[in-house]
């Protein structure tokens, strides 16, 4: 099993030959730590540099900058590869997220210097948007950065920050002017180890996800140069945002096919070796029925989820449509996750199982990227403009 389907096409030989090699990689270098990372509450730096080694994360980026210049098909794959293997650990999704802001939206001075230490995993990458009242509403924003000679001085907290301990480069959304609303917000790119003020807070604990570091981020007088604003102009940051947001939120949904494969995949085999009043529990009628309304959204997502990936490919993916990937993908992860864990029986509520983990792990799925509530919204708009 795996992310592509036979007619997807955005995909080709070369895709089907990265999806191997990812694979191995994980194989030998992601399984064996994923329970080591859950106990330490983070990835290991070190295998951000093998990754980087590896080619996982310069899939989309253009050589000049160090990756080899294709699409977005090979950062899916890497997510959908890794969700597959088990792992939430790792923070490649929002590392793929903050490289692709700097691409977009930076000078040749700046994605020279940061995008080629965050495709060889020199440098981790975050995004600092939520903040401690705002959640998913980011024209809220109360951080500040207020021009001070060639420099900003930033204050604010940001909370929820995913790699937020161990980021090197952080995407902040930043308050530049007086209007209220999203005319203010401006992104900048802070450097943590070349800045004063800014400290990171606790490291937070969470039911799920465990073996990924979230963090409280804190700006305090921190001073930034003026260089470092993405964008030739203040003020972009909110339509910066809303025009990177297909990508998170199909990522969103790539990663929940991924985890909803191996669930099923497992739940089956499960099934298979249980006995219970003398048969396999794959003899009842009722496992059978509901591993087959699974494997159904499985399929039906994957079709869906290709899709998007072909019109995010040549820039037709429409923030209404990755909003129905995000929500319908996370939406369905949870429902097989609770079924999978259901037919796991008491097994299934032990820590020791992995399905234990993947329920878990997939319930803030439907709050992150923007809450499933709001995605609905989004979508709707789109109808009523027609």
């Amino acid at each position: 099993m795996g992310l592509m389907t036979k007619t997807s096409s955005w995909h080709g030989e070369e895709h089907e030959i990265f999806t191997e090699s990812v694979r191995r990689f994980f194989d030998r270098e992601m399984k064996p730590n994923i329970d080591r990372w859950i106990a330490d509450g983070c990835c290991d730096r070190d295998f951000w540099l093998r990754a980087g080694e590896a080619g996982l994360m310069g899939g989309s980026i253009p050589e000049e900058y160090g990756g080899s210049g294709g699409g977005f098909g090979f950062d899916s794959i890497v997510l959908y590869e890794q969700a597959a293997c088990g792992d939430a650990g790792w923070g490649y999704g929002i590392q793929s997220i903050a490289t692709h802001y700097i691409l977009n939206y930076g000078s040749e001075d700046q994605k020279a210097k940061w995008i080629p230490r965050l495709v060889t995993g020199r440098s981790i990458g975050a995004l600092a948007m939520t903040e401690p009242g705002g959640g998913s509403d980011v024209q809220s924003i109360r951080t500040t950065a207020v021009k001070d000679g060639n420099q900003y001085r930033i204050n604010g907290s940001k909370t929820f920050i995913t790699n937020g301990m161990t980021a090197d480069l952080i995407v902040v959304a930043t308050r530049t002017g007086n209007e209220s609303g999203a005319k203010g917000i401006s992104l900048v790119v802070v450097d943590t180890e070349e800045t004063d003020g800014f400290r990171r807070g606790r490291k937070l604990e969470k039911m799920g996800l465990r073996g990924n570091d979230t963090a409280e981020l804190f700006f305090d007088d921190a001073k930034i140069p003026m260089s470092h604003l993405l964008g030739q102009e203040e003020g972009q940051g909110f339509y910066q945002m809303m025009r990177q947001l297909p990508w998170e939120r199909l990522l969103i949904g790539i990663t929940a096919l991924g985890a909803m494969d191996l669930a099923v995949g497992m739940t089956a085999d499960y099934a298979k070796q249980r006995k219970a009043f003398g048969q396999r529990i794959m003899d009842f009628q009722n496992t059978r029925f509901k591993l087959a309304e699974a494997k159904t959204k499985c399929e039906l997502l994957r079709s869906f989820v290709n899709d998007c990936i072909s019109r995010l490919e040549v820039k037709e993916l429409d923030p209404a449509t990755a909003s129905m990937a995000k929500y319908w993908g996370s939406q369905v992860q949870n429902e097989v996750m609770n079924e999978c864990l259901q037919l796991h029986g008491g097994y299934g509520y032990m820590s020791e199982f992995p399905i234990s983990r993947l329920y878990t792990d997939a319930r803030v799925q439907m709050i992150y990227g923007g809450t499933n509530e709001i995605m609905k919204e989004l979508i709707a708009r789109s109808l009523d403009d027609r």
